[in-house]
């Protein structure tokens, strides 16, 4: 080299200052605008053309700023607890789901990454699933509906033979018994108030009826054991996820989430349980999408929410600062705060556990899975949850097997070892946008929860139908951006593989019979599932997925005949965009070539064997071809004409566009071709 190695090293530490002139926001509004105009768009404000808003009515602006700032969220570990629930960075505990009792798949699960384990099993299937698991080390939820009482009675009865005594199992024993009658409610319609708190002399007291496990009062009872015989467990788990799977927004999961642990801490102080101590026995769930700073934000607004929670019910310490024992395990144990020591957390830190959405899985391309759950995954650590489950990606299609368990537990393992994600204690803190979209967030969910505590209660408002109505009215919304590809579903909606060959995996406890209620279950073949009246579970996907099932189930393949005018340069654009809508119905497209005579365009039509077509090409072309080329087709037998893009020319039905309803669009198109639906 010709420069001395010396010259090229700085002359001193300190780089020196740049030279840019400073510039305001309102001077990127006007090189904004600018480059707008340029682009054909015309709006006052680049925020006007640029901002998008959420199902909650959530502005997101293109430019954040420290404007926006909406002030100091605290540190990690301390009251409001927005930054994070402990005050040092640690890995998540890394919690996996199993439906079956496969001592070999939870073993595979637990030497390989897997740190808890979720257990959506039958009380009597407990000792199988757990028969080689030292229960000392590693942290169990439980989920059984209205078996929750004899699911946690299972678990006691099997610590205290694996422990050897009561004693030794009480000392033991961490992780959540699952109870959770609210959301039990929100899923099936059954009453959350089935049974009634056991007298001091064990019989049932107040019972109206017949006991029906999985209650309110059996929840209270097991938190009131778990307090005076098993400091290491909680009795009740929050789940929001019902209401997120039934179409929800976030700030609608939020809401729901508050106002169900308002009322279990209510029914546990009414059941004899300090305020301290029934803060301790709940664990908050929540869904992690794809959409990364949106799942971010609301696991930072759910921990400021709940602290907000605590400091008006007024417990000791809420408001104060955090320290070492808020739950975070310095030698790396009990990381989610289910072990003693988050037993001695402050009331107001909540403690979550997130897990990767139901609803944003497809059971079409579910490879494509594997990549969403990554992204909910990173989010979810990212917004400081305690515990992560990463669904499987094959979860639509029934029991996962081996492989995909394993893609699971690794998606997590490459996130915390190789990426380091958790090396950071809240990452996104000070983002002018995640601070703001916290924020704001935060503010339309204690809206919500305001209007469900004047309704009566979560409980009055699932009866009366308000939650139902509520979500209802953002399921549409979502339905309707989806039916119009706003929202795309990538290799459903978009990009969809015609010739895929999809794992064949074997059904899921309880498939077809409504019992299915937890995450990975689908939705019923009409899209909406709805036992004993709960609330519909829906999956983004479904619409596109039911037409792509019908058009499979055909002998022949149903197809589109594309009328490709002009010259490749010409319709590519177009050609692959009409491909591409029909294909997400499972409809195949047969192209015309680069033609321009509407003779022969019309001969490759009638060759083609559909009564379908579609114009395609540019707007210059359609001005000087469409007309004659739309007349010979219809000569040719055409039922029904498309054009891609707008514009009216005679001959022409109708036109597929950006934008456009492409359900609308499939449908008609299945009628037109004589696809029963």
């Amino acid at each position: 080299m010709t420069v001395p190695p010396e010259e090229l090293r700085p002359a001193a530490a300190t780089p020196p200052a740049p030279s840019f002139p400073p510039i305001t926001r309102e001077r990127w509004r006007e090189l904004a605008l600018g480059v707008l105009r340029k682009s054909g768009v015309e709006a006052g404000s680049p925020e006007e053309a640029l901002a998008a808003t959420t199902y909650d009515g959530v502005t997101v602006a293109p430019l954040y700023d420290p404007s926006d700032l909406p002030g100091d969220p605290g540190l990690p570990g301390a009251a409001p607890y927005t930054r994070g629930s402990r005050p040092v960075s640690g890995s998540w505990d890394v919690r996996q789901r199993h439906e079956t009792a496969d001592p070999e798949a939870v073993l595979a699960d637990l030497e390989n990454g897997v740190t808890s384990l979720w257990l959506a099993l039958a009380p009597e299937d407990l000792p199988r699933a757990l028969d080689r698991v030292h229960l000392e080390l590693v942290s169990v939820t439980l989920e059984a509906g209205e078996r929750t009482r004899e699911a946690a009675e299972s678990l006691f009865a099997l610590a205290a033979r694996k422990a050897g005594s009561a004693e030794a199992a009480s000392a033991a024993l961490t992780g959540t018994l699952g109870a959770d009658p609210l959301a039990h409610h929100a899923r099936t319609g059954t009453s959350a108030a089935a049974s009634a708190p056991r007298g001091g002399d064990g019989t049932e007291a107040g019972a109206e009826g017949g006991h029906r496990d999985g209650g309110l009062a059996v929840a209270v009872d097991l938190a009131r054991r778990c307090v005076a015989e098993f400091p290491g467990l909680r009795a009740m788990v929050v789940d929001a996820t019902p209401y997120h799977d039934a179409g929800g927004s976030d700030a609608e999961e939020l809401g729901c989430s508050i106002a169900t642990g308002v009322a279990y801490l209510r029914a546990l102080t009414d059941g004899g349980l300090t305020l301290e101590q029934a803060f301790g026995q709940l664990e908050f769930r929540y869904a992690a999408t794809a959409d990364q700073f949106l799942t971010i934000a609301k696991l930072r607004a759910a921990r400021r929410l709940w602290a907000r929670v605590a400091e008006a019910c007024g417990v000791s310490g809420a408001a104060g600062s955090g320290s070492a024992q808020d739950g975070s395990a310095q030698d790396g144990s009990a990381q989610d705060g289910s072990g003693e020591a988050g037993r001695r957390a402050a009331p107001g830190r909540q403690v979550q556990h997130a897990v990767t959405s139901s609803a944003m899985m497809t059971a079409r391309d579910p490879w494509v899975n594997m990549l969403r759950t990554t992204v909910a995954c990173f989010a979810a650590g990212v917004g400081g949850a305690d515990a992560v489950t990463v669904q499987p990606f094959d979860a639509r299609l029934g029991l996962p097997d081996a492989f995909s368990r394993r893609i699971a537990r690794n998606t997590q393992s490459l996130l915390v070892e190789e990426a380091g994600v958790a090396r950071v204690t809240d990452p996104a803190g000070g983002s002018f946008y995640a601070e703001r979209l916290t924020e704001d967030l935060a503010v339309r969910a204690w809206e919500w929860f305001q209007e469900i505590e004047r309704a009566g209660g979560m409980a009055a408002a699932l009866d009366s139908g308000l939650v139902a109505d509520r979500l209802a009215v953002t399921r549409e919304r979502r339905a309707a951006n989806i039916a119009r590809r706003r929202d795309p579903v990538t290799g459903v909606s978009e990009f969809p593989n015609l010739t895929e060959k999809l794992p064949v995996r074997a059904p899921r406890p309880g498939a077809g019979t409504g019992a299915g209620t937890g995450p990975g279950s689908g939705p019923s073949p009409d899209g909406a599932e709805r036992p004993a009246g709960g609330l519909p579970r829906v999956a983004y996907a479904q619409e596109f997925e039911a037409l792509r099932d019908l058009a499979d189930a055909r002998d022949e393949r149903p197809s589109v005949f594309l009328a490709t005018i002009g010259p490749v340069a010409a319709h590519t654009a177009r050609a692959s965009f009409a491909a591409n809508l029909f294909q997400a119905g499972g409809v195949a497209t047969v192209l015309s070539g680069p033609e321009t005579d509407p003779g022969r365009i019309a001969a490759a039509f009638a060759a083609s064997g559909t009564p379908v077509a579609c114009l395609c090409s540019s707007d210059r072309l359609y001005g000087e071809h469409a007309e004659a080329v739309a007349a010979a087709l219809r000569a040719a037998g055409a039922r029904k004409v498309w054009l891609a893009g707008k514009g009216s020319y005679a001959g022409v039905d109708a036109a597929l566009y950006a934008g456009c309803d492409a359900l609308a669009v499939l449908r008609e198109t299945f009628d037109d071709l004589e696809v029963a639906r």
